[in-house]
């Protein structure tokens, strides 16, 4: 009797958007492959379409006004603990990011500073509005006081060369400060920030503050910059030709712009933090009591 040999079949993974803490598929119901260094298909990817990334930015803003409305302390504890639950899948993105075309060494290196990055900024989230605020000097018979808060909802492309430090510091500086973020990720090597929104959605962050899209730059960034609900953009590495799109729709309706330039090194700094903040100014009354020389 004839025997038939046993055989698996490889089972791709597909990875899907990151919308309001959940998983949908694109409405478009497109995709695009993503292949290894060798040239064999490593998965299928999300193309993003406008309607993904309105409801996304749908999701960010529901979202937004309750995570503002968290003591920064708990906010802190909350990126704290994405780094702990990312350096438990250190082996799974090590090689997701080889496979990509990284060597060991630098997937490795990306993945350790990934992690100090985390842990860096968990520890700025109570501390940056005490540097950044200010006891102004006024001429009339008031106090007065600037301190930073968050500007609302992030539109960010992620640096297109870097798989995983790339994602989080187009999200994390944000929500350091109350911001919630809708991200593209890098076209030429998603995989990294799907992995990282699985992630995300098992941690303490709340359905909408992250949102992450995959697809193609050119056909969402007229998107991103125009929409009249995203409050600020920012991207890593802009051609000439997008910074001319960018600076075309974001004079409209004032959106802040940052561009930066990416770096396996990024810079670590509180800067980041507030180029997302608006400087709230108050003003407030000095009662004099007449007779008692006291003023409060």
């Amino acid at each position: 009797m004839a025997t038939r040999e046993n055989s698996n079949l490889e089972v791709m993974k597909t990875y899907k958007l990151f919308i309001g803490g959940s998983f949908p598929r694109t409405e478009s119901g497109r995709y695009y492959p993503i292949r290894k260094k060798n040239g064999d298909l490593l998965a299928n990817v999300c193309l993003s379409s406008r309607k993904d990334f309105r409801n996304a930015v749908v999701a960010a803003r529901k979202a937004q006004s309750a995570w503002a409305g968290r003591s920064a302390y708990n906010r802190s504890q909350i990126i704290y603990r994405i780094a702990e639950m990312l350096q438990q899948s250190e082996d799974s993105l090590v090689q997701e990011m080889v496979s990509l075309g990284y060597t060991p060494k630098n997937a490795k290196e990306e993945f350790d500073y990934s992690v100090d990055y985390l842990v860096h900024y968990s520890g700025w989230c109570d501390k940056f509005s005490q540097m950044h605020s200010t006891v102004n000097p006024v001429a009339s018979s008031h106090f007065n006081f600037s301190n930073p808060e968050p500007m609302g909802v992030i539109g960010a492309f992620a640096a297109e060369r870097r798989a995983l430090i790339g994602v989080l510091e187009a999200f994390v500086p944000a929500i350091c400060g109350g911001n919630t973020v809708v991200l593209l990720a890098s076209h030429k090597l998603p995989t990294c920030s799907i992995t990282l929104a699985e992630i995300l959605a098992i941690s303490d962050v709340p359905g909408g503050v992250v949102n992450i899209l995959t697809g193609e730059r050119e056909e969402l960034l007229s998107h991103f910059t125009s929409h009249m609900d995203v409050n600020a953009f920012q991207i890593w590495d802009a051609s000439k030709e997008e910074s001319f799109v960018i600076d075309q729709n974001s004079t409209e309706n004032l959106k802040r712009v940052r561009l930066y330039k990416s770096s396996i090194r990024t810079r670590l700094s509180p800067y980041r933090i507030l180029d997302l903040q608006e400087v709230k100014t108050t003003w407030h009354p000095i009662e004099n009591i007449s007779g008692s020389g006291a003023s409060y």
